[in-house]
């Protein structure tokens, strides 16, 4: 799916969640959302990297430099406890969401 058609907010969960499951370098943080989602998300470098920088800058991640399974050096990403908190409000947030939108798609004339 295109990033133009997540709502807003929703790369930075997606990522938070991603980075929740154990320190990640960039690309490993696409490819842990592509394979999550089961090819359906797919998220762009150019819109991954300044969505880093900002919770970098937020504070709800923080870096580090590593050495990739491929012997390069890369930047990991883990979640911090501002992070953690941040990835629960949204959860919540979004499950509110799904189930309010559920509602409206199962409702019947009936219910009308």
């Amino acid at each position: 799916m295109p990033l133009p058609e997540l709502l807003p907010g929703t790369l930075d969960m997606l990522i938070l969640k991603a980075v929740s499951l154990g320190p990640l370098h960039g690309y490993g943080i696409l490819l842990r959302i592509q394979q999550i989602s089961r090819d359906v998300l797919q998220i762009e470098q150019g819109s991954l990297y300044p969505a880093l920088y900002r919770l970098e800058h937020q504070g709800l991640i923080e870096s580090e430099w590593g050495i990739s399974d491929n012997n390069r050096r890369a930047k990991y990403y883990r979640l911090t406890s501002g992070g953690k908190k941040r990835l629960r409000n949204d959860r919540a947030r979004w499950d509110r969401l799904a189930a309010a939108v559920g509602e409206i798609l199962n409702a019947t004339p009936e219910e009308v």
